[in-house]
């Protein structure tokens, strides 16, 4: 396939080398528009500042880039009739966002694949989810140096903290998801797979006794009870970003691609 970028950071480092050892094609480098110029000396013409300038012949685009990357290129790019896959899913709280994005992939009859990102468990949600659903509660919790560039630096001193667990967020998951816009994307997928933004409460933690990054989701219905939990590594680029979300892109990329799915 020959597939766009969006973004140059961690996450796009890896999918990229990722998708070029699977022998795929890197026809496009989406990036803002004062980057291209350094970045277009490694490889002219690889590298754009706009949708217009995207090859006719692009099969798909990966958003790598954030939450603001998402809502500014995704609508050109599915009007375009461009399937986009995205782990910026904490974008779609914002609620114009998301009509936008959906008017666009109707528009150009395309369609927007969101990655599971760094948390599992989203098919179980999305089976009790057709039931009654009582509560659904997402906690995340980082070493502080994960917290590092998020508003958690203003209610904590993260290099002072040495020991124990201290939360910095309780509320929604829409709330955490506009808040935290580069850490709570997980929040935003266990609140698009179970009962919805507002109806999903978050707790975020910056733990000092501990040296990954935690995700857990409970939650409880008409279909009984479930507690998830993982334990993910970072990239080694990123303490923000981690390693299962970068591969949920290539995975979603492959479900894409093949006749039978799970």
């Amino acid at each position: 396939m020959k597939i766009g970028l969006i973004g140059k950071g961690a996450i796009a480092g890896y999918v990229r080398a990722a998708l070029e050892e699977r022998g795929h094609t890197i026809g496009a480098v989406l990036l803002r528009p004062e980057r291209v110029p350094e970045s277009g000396a490694e490889n002219p013409g690889l590298y754009v500042g706009s949708v217009q300038d995207l090859p006719d012949d692009l099969d798909l685009m990966i958003d790598c880039a954030g939450h603001a990357a998402l809502a500014t290129h995704g609508p050109a790019i599915l009007s375009r009739g461009i399937d986009l896959i995205t782990v910026s899913l904490g974008a779609l709280a914002d609620t114009q966002t998301y009509e936008t994005l959906e008017n666009a992939a109707r528009l150009g009859h395309a369609r927007l694949h969101l990655a599971s990102g760094a948390i599992g468990a989203l098919d179980c949600l999305q089976a009790a989810r057709t039931g009654r659903m009582d509560s659904v509660t997402y906690v995340g919790r980082k070493p502080p140096k994960g917290w590092k560039g998020s508003p958690a630096e203003s209610k904590l001193d993260l290099d002072a903290l040495a020991k124990g667990a201290h939360t910095h967020f309780h509320g929604t998951a829409r709330e955490a998801a506009l808040t935290y816009p580069k850490n709570a994307n997980v929040a935003a997928a266990v609140a698009l797979a179970g009962v919805g933004f507002d109806a999903t409460q978050v707790q975020l933690i910056a733990d000092a006794d501990v040296t990954q990054n935690i995700h857990e989701i409970e939650a409880s219905g008409e279909f009984g009870s479930f507690r998830f939990q993982i334990s993910g590594n970072s990239l080694p680029d990123n303490p923000r970003s981690s390693a299962l979300a970068a591969m949920s892109v290539l995975s979603k990329l492959e479900q894409t691609r093949r006749p039978i799915t799970l």
